[in-house]
């Protein structure tokens, strides 16, 4: 996952962006690369088609590099909102292709919009609540471990995560059911 920039650094490469400067496209697309082509493979669930999204996001950022404004929010948000419109588009597209079902279409939608709320929750939330969450969740430390990666108590530990934790589940769509993440593929949202 891609770390957010600090907005000088969004102003700044905007501005390279607009004066046409072949690096910084080139920055860019190391810095957020990974993140557009995972965004892009979450809603469309095909390397080839992420693929091509990952292309054409940042050929429209190469084209239109003004329609970024440093003053709306992040370039890692705007990047990533721009990912999510033009996958669900082309999920559209596919559908009326008939490649998959319009609940299918729908869930995948509902999924993407979740991932995609999860994931600016994180990046915005405070540091300290974010080190948390990644030494629990990508080191798969306890809060006893946690606390001790942190140097902070275990009670620090705890609360830290459960802010976290409490502030990722917003992310969720009211009245989402979580066992759905239990559920086949092909089998959610069919009751």
């Amino acid at each position: 996952m891609a770390t957010p920039a600090p907005p000088r650094w969004d102003r700044k490469m905007q501005q390279r962006l607009a004066r046409g400067e072949e690096a910084a496209l080139g920055e860019l697309y190391d810095r957020y690369a990974s993140l557009v082509h995972s965004l892009a493979h979450r809603v469309m669930d095909d390397d080839d088609a992420a693929d091509l999204i990952t292309r054409e996001v940042f050929g429209y950022i190469w084209e239109n590099p003004d329609a970024y404004n440093p003053k709306h929010g992040s370039l890692r948000s705007w990047i990533a909102t721009l990912t999510q419109r033009q996958a669900v588009h082309r999920l559209r597209q596919y559908e009326n292709r008939g490649r998959s079902t319009p609940d299918e279409v729908e869930a995948r939608v509902r999924e993407a919009n979740t991932a995609a709320r999860a994931d600016f929750i994180v990046t915005s939330m405070p540091a300290p609540l974010r080190a948390a969450l990644e030494l629990a969740y990508r080191e798969r430390l306890d809060y006893r471990a946690a606390a001790a990666g942190l140097g902070v108590s275990e009670d620090e530990a705890r609360r830290r995560l459960r802010l976290g934790l409490q502030m990722l589940s917003t992310a969720m769509e009211p009245g989402s059911r979580t066992d759905h993440a239990l559920e086949p593929r092909g089998q959610r949202g069919r009751r």
